[in-house]
């Protein structure tokens, strides 16, 4: 599906009065939100709804979550052109291009290595050149890159990773959806202090699991 200038108009402003709503107001990343063409990260039978409010499936029993979630955990990380991120799970690649855009450079994991090729064709097409990515566990992080000034989680995860909390620097920004189950987990913001973390709940959400120990080739 191709949008028209006058429709692509009207829905960016749609997108841009739903990020408003959920108290994204945060220039950069309202403006970077704007600029990347979501119906590009979104399966075709859905792409007529790519910048409605909503989550979409993108396979393999993962999602593209929804605009407001997307810019509220990407204001969570009060990024700017010289911070390195590490995103665990990549996904279509959607997050990681609005937060490539913003940051210096971004490293991202993801364990369906289908989902990943995909996701690094896009970011060939948007011409974004600083994500590094590879398929494995992202419950370990990426040991080698580390320590990270910021790291994004975009699956839900019983507590607080450990190492992902090791691999975070000093005065480093996490965020990280907590809770399993069917229940709504919490969106939470943790900043590491030289004596420890300090947390802070942003919202309730509904994301697919953090599944650790599990790559799969499809």
């Amino acid at each position: 599906m191709s949008f028209d200038s006058n429709h692509s108009e009207n829905i960016k402003m749609e997108l841009v009065f739903s990020l408003r709503r959920a108290g994204v107001t945060e220039p950069s990343v309202v403006a970077t939100m704007e600029r990347v063409p979501r119906e590009l990260f979104v399966p075709e039978v859905f792409r007529s709804r790519s910048y409605e409010d909503i989550t979409l499936p993108i396979g393999h029993h993962q999602t593209l979550s929804q605009p407001a979630i997307v810019g509220l955990m990407t204001e969570a990380l009060e990024l700017n052109d010289r911070k390195k991120v590490l995103e665990v799970g990549t996904g279509s690649g959607y997050q990681t291009s609005i937060l490539a855009l913003i940051c210096r450079r971004v490293y991202t994991i993801e364990r369906h290595a289908s989902l990943l090729q995909e996701a690094e064709k896009r970011f060939d097409k948007l011409r974004i050149r600083n994500v590094t990515a590879k398929v494995g566990d992202g419950t370990l992080g990426w040991e080698a890159q580390a320590p990270f000034e910021r790291i994004i989680v975009t699956a839900a995860a019983a507590d607080i990773p450990p190492i992902l909390a090791d691999q975070l620097s000093i005065g480093g920004i996490m965020i990280v959806p907590i809770g399993l189950g069917d229940n709504f987990q919490t969106i939470l913001k943790v900043i590491k202090k030289e004596n420890g973390f300090k947390t802070k709940e942003l919202r309730d959400v509904r994301f697919v699991p953090l599944i650790p120990e599990e790559v799969t080739g499809t």
